[in-house]
């Protein structure tokens, strides 16, 4: 599906176009007019239209930019910035759309999505196979706030990556919180389902961890004034995005730490807990054995036996297997081991 934003100065509000009124190449769109082309799981007819005819790229950034449809089953390209003759190209990883709705529970994988962008002086291009909420919030923004196009196509897509930056902060929370509730209980119960969840824990943290560092490297190229596109008082903006990013790079790096450091002692408390189980056994063994020694000497069949013909053997016998247990015993408690 394709959507067309223009803005045109002196009018009080944009209006949503249709494809027919495109002009021939988005290189001569007239000046001082901001134009937003956002293509949300387009067909290969509306990629042919936008990238081949309206605003032509580079082959490679076309390779890039449809790599989903291409590749389905592969990961999403990883996020970058690419400086071409007439535009800049940029790669963004957002969440999954099932990730960001606010149902208060951690999902068992980090999805994430490509957002691609195209931008020139006039022109903002956004590609996504998936639904964002990023670019309906873009949407809902122009619509209350038109003449803020007006600033340009670097601050339209500084809101797109302000709104998918901060989808990461609930995820990080809800996976910090997580690693909250399962260091307390790591202690105590040690169980095999609780070393499963931090396995998986683990591999969401480290994918999120990889996933934060290359838009955070993206973002600081961003900031640095390295490209003409990036107009010099929108750097600020992306720069507050880039901190929010730092911060939440910081988050999921202490996270990734504190899931190993659980592992780690979620195998140390349960080698204790063995270790519990086995001191116990050996103490019981420990106590039977004398038992056991007793009871199988009185029990030979011999005809010559100390105690045999005894009227008070047998109540002799188990008074000394019982003797015996007590002071096995005794000597536990004397040297604590029912403590350790």
């Amino acid at each position: 599906m394709l959507s067309f934003f223009r803005w045109q100065p002196g009018e009080k509000h944009g209006t949503w176009i249709q494809a027919f009124e495109l002009p021939a190449n988005g290189l001569h769109i007239p000046e001082e007019e901001v134009w937003w082309v956002d293509l949300e799981f387009p067909s290969e007819e509306e990629e042919r239209l936008v990238f081949e005819k309206f605003m032509p790229v580079h082959v490679l950034t076309l390779e890039d930019v449809t790599k989903p449809r291409r590749d389905p089953d592969s990961p999403p390209h990883f996020p970058k910035v690419e400086e071409f003759a007439d535009y800049l190209f940029v790669i963004a990883n957002p969440l999954h759309p099932s990730h960001t709705a606010p149902n208060g529970e951690l999902a068992k994988t980090c999805g994430v999505v490509q957002l691609s962008a195209i931008i020139t002086h006039r022109l903002l291009i956004t590609h996504h196979y998936e639904p964002l909420s990023a670019i309906a919030d873009l949407s809902q923004f122009l619509s209350r706030h038109t003449a803020q196009a007006g600033r340009g196509p670097d601050y339209l897509f500084h809101l797109v990556l302000d709104r998918l930056v901060d989808e990461f902060a609930p995820e990080v929370d809800r996976i910090v919180d997580r690693l909250d509730e399962i260091e307390v209980s790591v202690l105590t119960t040690p169980t095999q389902q609780l070393l499963t969840e931090l396995v998986h824990l683990k591999r969401r943290v480290i994918s999120l961890r990889k996933t934060l560092i290359l838009m955070r490297e993206v973002l600081a190229r961003l900031t640095r004034g390295e490209f003409e596109l990036v107009d010099d008082r929108e750097i600020a903006y992306y720069r507050n995005v880039y901190d929010h990013l730092v911060r939440y790079t910081e988050l999921i790096e202490g996270a990734r730490e504190m899931t190993s450091d659980l592992m780690q002692t979620h195998l140390a408390a349960a080698s204790n807990k063995l270790n519990a189980i086995m001191k116990m056994l050996a103490m019981v063994s420990t106590v039977i054995l004398p038992m056991s020694l007793i009871a199988s000497i009185y029990g030979m069949n011999f005809e010559v036996l100390p105690e045999t013909k005894w009227t008070y053997g047998y109540p002799f016998a188990l008074g000394l297997m019982l003797l015996v247990a007590v002071l096995a015993i005794w000597v536990f408690r004397r040297q604590r081991w029912f403590e350790r």
